[in-house]
């Protein structure tokens, strides 16, 4: 039986069924629809300008290895005019990251792109596999996910970047909008939406060019386009709470495909009570031990990291998480305020990207 022809061009044959629309298309016209939806949220959202050194997180994986491909690709076409550097963190997983890096070392090459790599052991003394050992599975995804956002900011700043680049996609930032209703985390809830964050004193702006791209298309674009990526997921992930919103996520999409998307145009239109910018939001400050930008006095890798020199790792779980400020929303059986704080910190950082 013959394929349908592609509905955008068609002359081509039809390789591939959209998964955000349910449009049939040719590899060609993929490509190219791809391509310039990501050039539309780089260019309408002003995420770069003439000159800028843009350090692009690369873990190995699909999102990180689209991300690259793209960065590159569409520098070259627009003329952005961007110095692009690697830039991957080590978190010292056995089996895990190590496999991972050796693809990153292959793009490196393949697109003639500079790569730096940071390792949680030289920055903080501790590997994941180390602080997994001392404190069990059931929360090592907070550690990993302070410690992994504040070590970019450190080697972007090493390799002189003044902008960074994430491959969160639409799925996680759906995924992030759900666990942060789920936790009552309005600050975050407001936060997670952007496409850029960052940029006040301190701070290196980090953006996510492939924050509309869904996760199945990121997938055929790297398989149709053969790119050399990692697949394997990090061994201690499947503890994480986000694996619940995800789970819920592709239900939902299963559905309804356009649910991704409407999630996050939900998030952006949604009033939120002490977002940023309100009386309520947070002051931020540099810490008093690394001078890291923080709303406490000490920021929570400092805090997490000397909990784990101290052998205290749950207390300061315990405390951190009360950190977060919540709206307080009345539980339906008591009427009462509930601001408990739980969860894992996979929404400052994926586990994986």
């Amino acid at each position: 039986m013959p394929r349908k022809p592609c509905e955008r061009c068609s002359v081509n044959a039809a390789s591939l069924k959209r998964p955000r629309n349910g449009m049939l298309l040719c590899q060609p016209c993929f490509f190219e629809l791809f391509e310039e939806e990501t050039h539309e949220t780089i260019v309408s959202n002003q995420l770069f300008q003439r000159g800028d050194r843009v350090a692009c997180g690369a873990s190995g994986g699909k999102d990180s290895t689209v991300l690259m491909h793209l960065m590159k690709t569409l520098n070259e076409r627009h003329d952005y005019g961007l110095e692009l550097i690697l830039v991957s963190i080590d978190e010292g997983i056995v089996g895990y990251r190590d496999d991972s890096l050796k693809t990153v070392h292959r793009n490196s090459d393949h697109y003639g792109l500079p790569l730096h790599i940071l390792s949680y052991k030289d920055i903080y003394g501790w590997s994941m596999d180390e602080i997994v050992a001392a404190i069990g599975t059931k929360s090592n995804c907070t550690f990993c996910g302070v410690f992994r956002r504040q070590a970019l900011d450190r080697g972007a700043t090493l390799v002189g970047a003044n902008k960074i680049v994430t491959g969160h996609n639409a799925d996680d930032t759906a995924e992030t909008i759900l666990m942060n209703i789920l936790r009552s985390d309005a600050p975050r809830l407001s936060r997670c939406v952007n496409v850029s964050t960052g940029g006040s004193e301190g701070m290196i702006p980090r953006a996510k060019p492939l924050k509309y791209a869904y996760e199945k298309e990121i997938v055929l674009y790297a398989h149709f386009k053969k790119l050399d990526y990692f697949t394997t997921e990090c061994t201690y992930s499947k503890e994480a709470f986000r694996g619940n919103a995800r789970t819920l996520l592709k239900d939902l999409e299963a559905l309804r495909p356009r649910c991704v998307t409407d999630i996050i145009y939900s998030g952006e239109n949604l009033p939120v009570q002490g977002s940023v910018g309100s009386q309520n939001a947070l002051v931020e400050r540099h810490c008093a031990k690394c001078g890291y930008i923080t709303s406490q006095d000490l920021c929570r890798a400092c805090v997490l990291l000397d909990s784990l020199n101290k052998g205290q790792a749950q207390i300061a779980l315990r405390t951190t998480m009360g950190t977060i400020q919540h709206t307080p929303v009345p539980t339906a059986d008591t009427g009462r305020s509930s601001e408990k704080g739980t969860g894992c910190a996979c929404n400052v950082a994926k586990c994986e990207s």
